[in-house]
């Protein structure tokens, strides 16, 4: 399975997840997810949950799945973090977290690391929830990674059954479904909702991104929509007024209000989408050039959906310039 890209989706999705794992952590504790490249090395982290806050004593999490044998995993894990933090002079605490599936993996020898596997490290074996009953829902999703084919009905429906808002629901479902469809690639989205009696009706909307570009939509809401609205209200005084005067005010004033909002809105949402995405590529292939941060700007909203999924490989800036050659 395509590991690293699933826990992306569930842990973007599911941020209270983190403090479940680690109960030290604040419920109410923001991270962005990145997966940053070591310069000079062929090293790529799984997952770097970093703070928003600037408390110094919330830590940074480097997140790893490991779902097979590696006698080098524990050396190349902790060689990672080491470099990373030296790269990137880190001044906060950090610590891990391991989602591995059983405790029977040879991940080479620990001895090297007991004092930080014991302080600093958290390890999630995914088998041992298998014989826990009453699980939270987010850890009954991690479950199903694991689960033998013949308890996956039940899992699930025990999941889309504890939800309490439709926005939930489709949440979980959307999890559900990139979860199995990691799991039995074969399965369709029409026979998930039948293994999960679910009308046609109740399937989410998905598009080609998921919830990848529903993340990054919501955070450019937040960035764009008081800019949009602004420019959306001036514009639409001024056509409404126009209008106005040929048929009528307040026909015109409706009209004109709510077309200069939404455009006005759909201006700001893809402002603070692309703002957002210039981060992400500033982390993960270095500091973007003036030129290439003007690129990004210019792009579509369609256009910076595609290139939010193409992020996820990128290892360097030429990656994103042949990005631009091959798609603009």
């Amino acid at each position: 399975m395509k590991t690293d890209k699933l826990f992306y989706q569930i842990f973007i999705n599911q941020p209270s997840l983190i403090a479940e794992l680690l109960p030290d952590i604040p419920k109410d504790c923001q991270f962005e997810y990145t997966a940053p490249v070591i310069k000079d090395t062929e090293f790529r982290l799984d997952g770097l949950l970093t703070p928003i806050s600037e408390d110094n004593n919330l830590p940074l999490i480097f997140l790893e799945a490991q779902m097979q044998k590696d006698d080098k995993f524990y050396h190349r894990y902790f060689a990672q973090i080491f470099l990373y933090l030296k790269q990137y002079e880190v001044k906060r605490l950090w610590k891990g977290l391991l989602i591995l599936r059983n405790r029977n993996n040879d991940l080479g020898s620990e001895i090297p690391y007991k004092i930080l596997l014991e302080n600093n490290i958290k390890r999630l074996y995914l088998e041992d929830l298998l014989t826990r009953e009453n699980l939270p829902s987010n850890l009954a999703l991690l479950k199903l990674i694991v689960a033998n084919n013949s308890e996956i009905k039940d899992i699930g429906k025990s999941v889309l059954n504890s939800v309490k808002t439709e926005e939930e629901f489709q949440r979980q479902f959307r999890l559900i479904e990139a979860i199995l469809k990691n799991k039995l690639p074969q399965l369709s989205t029409e026979e998930i909702l039948i293994m999960f009696d679910l009308k046609t009706a109740t399937m989410p909307k998905l598009d080609a991104y998921e919830t990848l570009v529903k993340y990054w939509q919501d955070k450019a809401k937040e960035e764009g929509l008081q800019k949009g609205m602004e420019e959306g209200l001036q514009k639409g005084m001024e056509e409404g007024l126009q209008k106005g005067m040929e048929e009528g005010l307040q026909k015109g004033m409706v009209e004109g209000l709510q077309k200069g909002m939404e455009e006005g809105l759909q201006k700001g949402l893809r402002q603070g989408e692309s703002e957002l995405l210039i981060r992400q590529l500033n982390r993960c292939c270095g500091i973007l050039s003036v030129s290439l941060q003007e690129k990004v700007r210019s792009l579509s909203i369609p256009q910076l959906e595609s290139l939010a999924e193409a992020l996820l490989d990128f290892q360097n800036i030429s990656d994103l310039e042949k990005w631009f050659e091959s798609e603009i």
